[in-house]
């Protein structure tokens, strides 16, 4: 299957799950599953592949999302396998039918992704629990919330926000000026009730018998599942090896610090941008161009450079 990872990721943070279909594809064959539901489907990236893999396997796919984009809507028109479920996940989880697998992917939140959890789980209990896969258990948000709609989050669940306007960075526990800008985000990483693993983490140790697996890459691909049901050896096979390698986390974490890094140099570039070009609508500027050109052509400062606004577009324009 063809697959653009990078279809509504512009800057390539490889922020969509579909960077790791490969692995969640031989998870589902694995599980020999019939029935997948999407929980925060967006524009469909992800999706899409799906819809390919159950064009092979007869499969029905469930997409969930509250507010789907164009081409998700597109491709619910388009494949008869596809069904939109335009809620939210905790209304939509109450009603659809219970699938084979479920891939959570929706608010990233402690709140959110624990009431997804226990929503699943007593519709589907013990060894009848669907294999279960998430996106985002590595960080950013791993271990801090971050809210699409904060209101809509009960008061005792949510995490104070950041309020400074700085971003997240890897290994700063709070946030910092040019950070990634993650504007709904808890304004402190760690501790109780935060963070999409968390959440995870705290489901499977509320229940006998789960095994929980990270891969850390791609911002962490997580994957849940019951160690009586009957595929459970096949999806052991197919994901141990890369539970929580120390060479991909290796790897993910100087991915993570050079997407950080570059976000902060186009940040400074940006602000550097918008200063130079302040300048030159500026009439104290102006003033100081005239000055420096006198002072050259009266020989006070011959050995300096006259400041111009030529030089500043030609900065811009490099």
């Amino acid at each position: 299957m063809e697959i653009d990872t990078y279809a509504n990721d512009p800057s390539r943070w490889g922020a969509s799950l579909a960077n790791l279909s490969e692995l969640m594809i031989a998870c589902l064959d694995a599980r020999r599953a019939q029935s997948v539901v999407e929980v925060g489907a967006y524009a469909g990236d992800l999706t899409g592949v799906l819809l390919d893999w159950a064009s092979g396997s007869g499969a029905t796919v469930w997409a969930i999302d509250p507010s789907p984009q164009p081409k998700l809507i597109r491709l619910d028109e388009e494949r008869s396998d596809l069904e939109l479920v335009r809620d939210t996940s905790l209304e939509a989880l109450k009603s659809i039918p219970i699938p084979d697998a479920a891939i959570i992917d929706g608010d990233h939140n402690y709140y959110t992704v624990s009431e997804e959890l226990r929503l699943i789980g007593e519709r589907a209990p013990g060894a009848d629990v669907p294999l279960l896969m998430f996106h985002d258990v590595c960080w950013p948000h791993g271990r801090r919330d971050d809210y699409f709609a904060p209101a809509q989050i009960p008061v005792d669940y949510r995490q104070p926000m950041a309020r400074d306007g700085g971003g997240l960075v890897p290994g700063e526990p709070g946030t910092r000026p040019g950070g990634l800008p993650y504007p709904r985000a808890a304004a402190t990483e760690g501790g109780a009730r935060n963070g999409v693993l968390t959440a995870v983490e705290d489901f499977v140790a509320g229940r006998e018998g789960l095994r929980l697996a990270v891969v850390p890459a791609f911002f962490g691909f997580g994957v849940v599942w019951h160690r009586d049901a009957p595929w459970a050896d096949a999806v052991a096979e197919v994901i141990g090896p890369w539970d929580r390698n120390p060479v991909l986390e290796r790897l993910e974490a100087n991915r993570v610090f050079h997407v950080a890094a570059a976000h902060a140099q186009l940040v400074r570039a940006s602000r550097s941008e918008a200063l130079l070009r302040r300048l030159l609508e500026s009439s104290a500027f102006s003033l100081a161009e005239r000055l420096s050109r006198l002072r050259k052509r009266a020989g006070v400062a011959p050995e300096q450079s006259a400041v111009s606004k030529d030089a500043v577009r030609r900065a811009l324009s490099e």
